[in-house]
């Protein structure tokens, strides 16, 4: 297979752990054919979506791990599958890129995840189509509704729709302190809509990242635990990464969406649970295969592999 990978610089990859990859790795191992462009090099030009790639070969060294080779510019329908890794966030280019990939399905391509999915799939505002398995919730713009929501739920935590990593995550306790600050500055006085959760206690035991591929569910979740006095358990906000099989109850939630999200092109999610409650759904470019593998001993990114080789035959 000829397979293209639309990511960041391949230099600013953590090579330690990123899962980009370590699908690339698996994907080489395995006898396919690696190509790598930047969404920018995504283009439209003499009526098809064409990237301007290079040949990719992934080496064993930790230092010059990559090797770029011959250049083309090919048609995206002529890769047996191009693989969408472009980091968020999610601005007008990565909009951009995705519509560029519509086009690129309507003349044949094979785009994981479907560019259409992605971009009516809000990672944050798309838990509200699933109201019985989120923490009470509130979405807007307005100071004075999130001040009702603190005086009924105590404890609150409030983020920006479009933040990752934890990024602008704010935790609000029973006094109430600095709530319109934050709000204030969040909002931009307004003008950006925000999201309020009751805060969850069993952020102590992880922020559970739960991997779903090909509308199945990875056996071992992610728990990300926050560190010190830190509430946000993300791996880029310091929290600790520590691999455990699925629960019962996780297991229940996960193979509820699994399946829904699958038959909407959403091949690879990963969902970040709290206890039992779900609070983002992720499908840009979900992580955490290198942590679950090293520990678990689950080998994420050929599960992934022989996912994705099913979804192609």
């Amino acid at each position: 297979m000829d397979l293209l990978f639309i990511a960041d610089p391949l230099e600013s990859f953590k090579i330690s752990k990123d899962s980009t990859l370590a699908m690339m790795r698996v994907a080489q191992a395995s006898g396919h054919q690696l190509w790598f462009c930047q969404s920018r090099n995504v283009l439209w030009r003499d009526d098809f979506v064409v990237a301007d790639c290079q040949s990719l070969i992934i080496k064993p060294s930790s230092t010059a791990w990559f090797e770029l080779g011959a250049t083309a510019s090919r048609p995206l329908n002529t890769f047996t599958a191009v693989l969408m890794r472009t980091d968020p966030p999610f601005n007008i280019e990565y909009l951009n890129t995705t519509w560029l990939l519509s086009a690129a399905t309507r003349q044949g391509a094979k785009v994981f995840n479907n560019p259409n999915a992605i971009r009516d799939h809000s990672e944050k505002l798309s838990i509200t189509e699933f109201p019985e398995l989120i923490p009470p919730t509130l979405v807007t713009r307005e100071l004075s509704a999130i001040e009702v929501f603190h005086q009924e739920h105590h404890d609150i935590v409030i983020k920006p729709l479009d933040g990752m990593g934890g990024m602008g995550v704010f935790r609000v306790g029973p006094n109430g302190l600095n709530l319109a600050s934050i709000v204030e500055t969040l909002g931009e006085n307004g003008t950006r809509t925000l999201m309020a959760q009751r805060f969850l206690p069993e952020i102590t035991q992880g922020d559970k990242r739960v991997l779903l591929i090909g509308g199945e569910v990875v056996p071992f979740t992610l728990a990300r635990i926050p560190q010190g006095s830190e509430i946000r358990g993300n791996l880029a906000a310091g929290g600790k990464g520590v691999a455990m099989p699925i629960t019962n109850d996780e297991k229940k939630v996960a193979e509820r969406l699994a399946p829904i999200l699958n038959a909407r092109g959403l091949f690879l999610v990963g969902l970040d649970l709290i206890g039992a409650y779900v609070t983002e759904i992720n499908v840009t470019s979900p992580t955490c295969f290198i942590e679950i593998t090293e520990q678990s001993g689950f080998d994420v990114s050929q599960f992934w592999l022989t996912s994705l080789e099913k979804a192609l035959t």
